[in-house]
């Protein structure tokens, strides 16, 4: 499982608006991926594996896959995987599986946690690939989001509206016979932890849907290896 590179991508907006939390979630995440290779892409330089700072470009759909692309072609391995800031990642999500084939591959064992339900609980959903969680062939995942930046460009040379463009972008390997650009496969995986993923008022898809992102339909207050989550919260925040 060496031949993996974790791309971490940041818009810095934690730096300022909760470096707690910020710390914690960089603190698991480098427990969680151990030994492997890392490469930060941010706005902001920041000491965290090998940086590639790409200026203050602000939080945009376009500029997170924009920062992807920066991470992936950095990378020497025939592999890498996503990771967000706001994410307890576990070490199994990075250890455990690798896709023997060109497809993108998503690891489904994630739970959420919203901030701002009482009492705190985590939920899941089905059936959501998120790029947070995705593992992928560097090469694939390259040709993939430029030939996307491209058909983009193409778009708004013809009259399209980049926030028209962008409905039909969606996580790789899903929309792209919508965006019309090569349609690439994916698969699903379950590692035997699941990443933890917090939903809360300084997240960038927060400013669209707010408090009226619903739970996922399974619901518990207490999950093995994490615990439970009144104690993950405060990780978020000492006083919640």
């Amino acid at each position: 499982m060496k031949d993996l590179t974790v791309i971490y991508y940041t818009s810095n907006y934690l730096d300022t608006h909760n470096p707690y939390f910020l710390e914690n979630t960089k603190k698991q995440l480098l427990k969680a991926i151990d030994d492997l290779p890392l490469i930060s892409v941010s706005q902001k330089p920041i000491a965290f594996g090998q940086n590639i700072c790409v200026g203050d470009i602000g939080r945009s759909h376009l500029n997170l896959y924009g920062q992807i692309l920066t991470g992936a072609k950095a990378a020497k391995t025939k592999y890498v995987a996503m990771a967000e800031d706001d994410i307890l990642y576990s070490y199994e999500h990075f250890h455990a599986y690798l896709p023997d084939k060109d497809r993108f591959a998503y690891d489904m064992n994630k739970w959420s946690i919203f901030t701002w339900t009482r009492p705190p609980l985590f939920s899941f959903r089905n059936n959501r690939k998120v790029v947070n969680s995705l593992i992928s062939p560097r090469d694939m995942l390259v040709e993939a989001l430029e030939e996307r930046f491209a058909r983009v460009e193409k778009l708004k040379q013809e009259g399209q509206k980049e926030e028209d463009i962008i409905h039909h972008w969606g996580d790789p390997g899903r929309y792209e016979d919508k965006l019309g650009v090569t349609v690439r496969e994916t698969e699903e995986f379950y590692s035997g932890v699941p990443n933890i993923v917090f939903s809360h008022p300084e997240a960038f898809g927060y400013l669209s849907r707010g408090t009226r992102k619903k739970l996922g339909d399974i619901k518990a207050i207490e999950i093995p290896y994490w615990g439970r989550a009144e104690d993950v919260l405060k990780l978020y925040s000492k006083d919640l």
